[in-house]
């Protein structure tokens, strides 16, 4: 940020007065400019004994597969998003049920929440952003061609909750992978 929002004046990196990390902050009219993390929700999409997937048709991992997801709006909750995003990136509509898994990704300052979804039926598209969509079971799932680490470790949660009978919350952190950079 080189440019205050509010005034237009520049902008330096200090630590507030009460603070104790570094904000940008405008030398003109003092505002403190925050910079937190950005929430990506989506879904599990489940139909009968399959998961909805998603094939990339953007960047980052274009052409890889993924849970339908994607960043929360302004006005929107979480499960509103996760909905949201299911119907545009796989033209799936879907009854939100429980929150499923939430997954901290600090190296890209997002959070990442995924819904147990019950689909509606099994009328899907692929939205503008998916090159095609596909239904998975745990067996003939692309794992090597999964887009993200919260996705492949949210599906091998719901894989192994399914077979105990029982779903939980699951929560942790993602941090840098080699593959990532």
């Amino acid at each position: 940020m080189n440019f205050c929002p509010a005034c237009g004046h520049a902008v330096r990196l200090s630590i507030p007065p009460g603070d104790n990390r570094e904000r940008f902050v405008c030398t003109h009219c003092n505002t403190v400019h925050y910079q937190n993390p950005r929430n990506v929700v989506g879904t599990i999409p489940v139909w009968q004994d399959t998961v909805l997937l998603c094939r990339r048709a953007i960047e980052p991992r274009l052409g890889y597969w993924t849970l339908p997801a994607g960043f929360m709006e302004m006005g929107e909750t979480t499960a509103q998003a996760a909905a949201r995003e299911t119907l545009e990136e796989a033209g799936a509509r879907v009854e939100i049920q429980s929150l499923f898994s939430l997954l901290n990704v600090p190296h890209v300052h997002q959070v990442h929440l995924f819904y147990l979804a019950r689909l509606l039926d099994n009328d899907v598209a692929a939205g503008e952003e998916s090159l095609e969509t596909g239904f998975f079971n745990e067996h003939n799932l692309p794992w090597d061609e999964l887009a993200f680490p919260t996705v492949s470790q949210t599906l091998r949660h719901f894989f192994s909750d399914r077979a105990a009978g029982h779903y939980a919350l699951h929560t942790g952190d993602i941090f840098r992978t080699l593959r990532e950079g």
